[in-house]
């Protein structure tokens, strides 16, 4: 029921992202770090602006397929600008990425900054899903707690939206960075 919801809503709520990024001081994307940039859905219309002057060389991409479709590059139209694409399917707005899949995100983000590189992590209007993996990201890289994440990422992008059940699945993930490898 809460994906064929999700998908129902998905256009209308799409469309309340963009007017409230053109009426408010909200934001299409915010950089977290000097690695991370925590977005909506990345319209081709900005991939010159993430490529050329974001750096972005890599992209976590949270939503489900159709959510991408029409307006977004595809994983081969990344790849023809020099960017490599993450995919980690989940359902909108009930959705929680699960243990597996934020430490695939926090891996690949690691990776690149390692090389020096940024990535977008996004889902549709960049305040749950994509919160909820740059949050983890923040818990393995600085040890801190889900609450000290979610904190860090409000004072960056006010509006995000990280879940009670997402909350929980951080506090999983925060015991699993902090069990010995």
């Amino acid at each position: 029921m809460s994906a064929a919801l999700a998908r129902l809503l998905f256009y209308p709520t799409l469309a309340y992202n963009v007017v409230m990024e053109k009426l408010t001081s909200r934001r299409w994307f915010d950089r977290v770090d000097e690695t991370v940039i925590l977005g909506a859905l990345p319209f081709r219309s900005i991939t010159k602006q993430l490529v050329e002057t974001e750096n972005v060389q890599g992209v976590i991409t949270m939503n489900e397929e159709y959510e991408t479709k029409y307006f977004c590059n595809s994983a081969e139209e990344w790849r023809a600008v020099g960017v490599e694409q993450l995919r980690l399917s989940t359902v909108d707005l009930t959705g929680v990425p699960s243990l597996e899949n934020l430490r695939r995100g926090v891996d690949f983000a690691l990776q690149h900054r390692q090389q020096g590189s940024s990535v977008y992590v996004h889902c549709k209007a960049g305040r749950s899903r994509s919160a909820t993996l740059v949050a983890a990201y923040l818990i393995r890289l600085h040890s801190w707690t889900p609450e000290e994440a979610c904190q860090k990422l409000k004072s960056v992008r006010p509006h995000i939206l990280v879940r009670s059940a997402q909350l929980e699945m951080l506090r999983k993930y925060q015991q699993v960075c902090e069990q010995p490898s």
